[in-house]
Formats: structure tokens, sequence, C-alpha cells
């Protein structure tokens, strides 16, 4: 496997080599700021530079290249495979008017399970209902083949995603990116670092990812209440106060983050379920251990690929951690480094939603406010 990475920014342009020294590569990922994905010129470049490639990528609330973290930049980052192929399909959810699990559905469906080894998935990040899509997606996959990706961003506005395919940008778009052939060897992880407060409360009234009450009582109400002053920064400070979710059925907590708030119907919404009769709890957050989150999603992700250091690693971090580690937020991608390598190439995007198993051969779910990395490498 052979890798470029390049990185242009708004005020210095190309801050490493421009690309083009992998012509023949045939996947290229593409993050950047919601309007520098929204100029044309960028993408029509890319398609010059790499024009056997499948061009995927999203908008993002921040870029990761190596250790650093970027705002209003575009990482390129190339990958010519020697013994694996790929393929990508797309939905648009305005086109044919599907929900989010029909869209996962359709994207499983256009994929060939033979020899299908792992899908990554690009998604809007202000609509989707991400726990469908994975719902979707699983059921018409071979049990095998894990999901790993994430829902894309605009920084903290909360206004338009993009997500673009080969083409170019679209604000309605789902792509899944599937992977053949049994030289490659993925690994993922996925982990938070966030602290519970308050009490755990049931949910009494929710409709699929809309909360409406806790305990019988409004929830935005509720949610208000514990934010104070924060409350006015609505929905964007939610980022900084999560809602840890569990169920009778399933001890393991998922974190959630709202999308959303409807002050006339009193409700919000999430990137993910938020079911009916399941336990939820306040978080917030603590700053060592959101660092040490990222540490452990590394090392699993070395514990299923097999412990050999990667070629690649995509990681995706929510924009709640990026919001909480301010200046320091390079910490928690270095601290991914300590763990895979300095071979390893490091690329990703802070998003509003992550997506992969909870564990090792687990089922994939949507999380929030964790960071989960994906590695692959060719054997």
């Amino acid at each position: 496997m052979k890798i470029e990475q390049c990185t242009w920014r708004k005020d210095k342009g190309w801050v490493s080599q421009p690309p083009g020294k992998l012509g023949k590569a045939q996947w290229v990922l593409t993050f950047g700021s919601r309007e520098i994905l929204q100029e044309p010129d960028h993408i029509l470049n890319i398609r010059k530079i790499y024009p056997q490639a499948l061009i995927v990528g999203c908008s993002t609330a921040g870029e990761i290249s190596g250790t650093r973290v970027f705002d209003d930049s575009l990482v390129i980052t190339a990958v010519e495979f020697e013994y694996t192929t790929v393929k990508g399909v797309q939905v648009s959810l305005n086109d044919v008017n599907m929900d989010s699990y029909q869209a996962g559905e359709r994207l499983a469906q256009d994929l060939e399970s033979d020899n299908l080894v792992h899908v990554f998935i690009l998604s809007e990040g202000t609509h989707t209902n991400g726990s469908e899509l994975v719902r979707g997606l699983t059921k018409h996959l071979p049990k095998h083949v894990a999901i790993t990706g994430g829902l894309a961003g605009d920084g903290a506005r909360f206004e338009e995603t993009i997500v673009f395919f080969n083409s170019g940008p679209s604000a309605d778009t789902i792509a899944a990116i599937g992977f053949y052939g049994d030289r490659l060897h993925i690994g993922y992880g996925s982990m938070g670092g966030w602290d519970p407060f308050g009490p755990e409360r049931i949910i009494t009234r929710s409709e699929g990812n809309i909360l409406f009450e806790l305990d019988e009582r409004s929830a935005l109400d509720l949610y208000k209440q514990y934010l104070g002053e924060h409350a006015k920064a609505l929905p964007s400070s939610a980022l900084l106060f999560p809602l840890s979710i569990r169920t009778k059925d399933n001890p393991d907590q998922l974190v959630r983050t709202i999308l959303a708030v409807d002050d006339e119907q009193g409700s919000m919404t999430f990137a993910g379920d938020v079911p009916e009769g399941a336990y939820a709890r306040f978080m917030k957050a603590n700053f060592d251990r959101l660092v040490d989150g990222a540490f452990g999603a590394a090392k699993t992700s070395l514990e299923v690929s097999g412990d050999q250091a990667p070629d690649l690693a995509i990681l995706i971090s929510c924009v709640g951690r990026k919001l909480v580690l301010k200046q320091m937020v390079e910490d928690e991608v270095e601290s991914v480094r300590e763990v895979l390598g300095e071979q390893s190439t490091l690329t990703g995007f802070y998003s509003y939603g992550e997506i992969c198993p909870t564990a090792p051969n687990a089922n994939c779910d949507l999380h929030n406010q964790t960071m989960t990395i994906t590695t692959l490498s060719e054997r």
C-alpha cells in the first residue's frame, strides 16, 4: 500500500508538497471545511490529479493531518493498493425520499458481497439518524463485515453538512466504500472519556432520535436547568454536556449528542436513537480521560488488526471533544501516534457522530463524543 498525504490551507496554499505523486491511486479521501468543499475548482483539480480514483470526502468540524488539527483546510489522502480493490456507492436522501434505515439498506444491497471485508461510511450529519442507518446496513451485509465511519460536520454551526462522491458536493448524500481482498487487514476501536453526573433518569417519551420526556418531565426544560447559562447557546453548547444511554437489555452505554432543539415542541433531536424505556444520564467533560480515551481506541484498533502497525489510520473524533480540548486538541491525536507509531499515516476529521462496533466482533453502532479509529494495512 502506497500513501500520499497533502494539506492545503486558505492562508498558505499547499503546506506540504502538492498532490500528484500517486497518479494511479484507487482511493482518495478528502476532508475540509464546508466553504472550501463548495468551491468547484478544488474537486475538479483533485479529479485531474487522480483520474482513476474513487474520490470521497466530507465537510468537517476540523481536519486531521498527521498529528496536526486544522480548520479551514483541505486534507487529501490518496491510497494506491497492491492487493485490494475498492467500490463506492451512494444514495441521495432527497432523490428517493427515503429514511435513514432505507438508505442503509440500499447502500448494502448495492455493494457486492463476494470478497467484501469492510465497509466505510461517510454520511451527511444534520438529518441522518445514525442508529437507523447502521441497522439498515447491517441487515444486508455479511456478518463478518464490520462497518466504520462517521457523520459529516459543519464546525459548531449545525447548519449544513457536505458529502461528496466523485462528481461533487451534496448536502443530502450518504456514501459507502467497500473494500475487497484477503490481503487487507482492518482494525477499529472507539472510546469516550466523559464523566456522568446527576441521577439516572428514564426516557418516558421519545420517537426514534427525538427526545421529549425524562421521568415524565420535559427533557428540554430539564436539560436547560442543568446547563444554566450554557442553555443560551443551544444546540452548540450541548456538545459540552452529552447524554449517556443504556437499555435494560444492554448495559453498555452509548453517548448521544444533540443536533437540534425545538422550543415549541419541547424536544431535542439527537444523532442516534434515544429509545423509550432506556436509562439516560447527563455527562460532562474530563480533559485527561478524553485523551486517555483516544489512547485506548488506538490500542483496541491494534488488537483487532493483529498488533502490527497499520499503514493508514482514519481518526474520526467528535466536535464536542474538540470544543472541550480547545488549544490542546492535538494531544488526543498525538496519543494515537504514540500507540500506532511514526510509520502510520494519520488522517481524519471532527464529526457529528462516529460509527464503529462497540468491541471486536460486536455489533456496530452510532456513537457520539468518542474517538473512533479505523486502520488499514496490506500484508
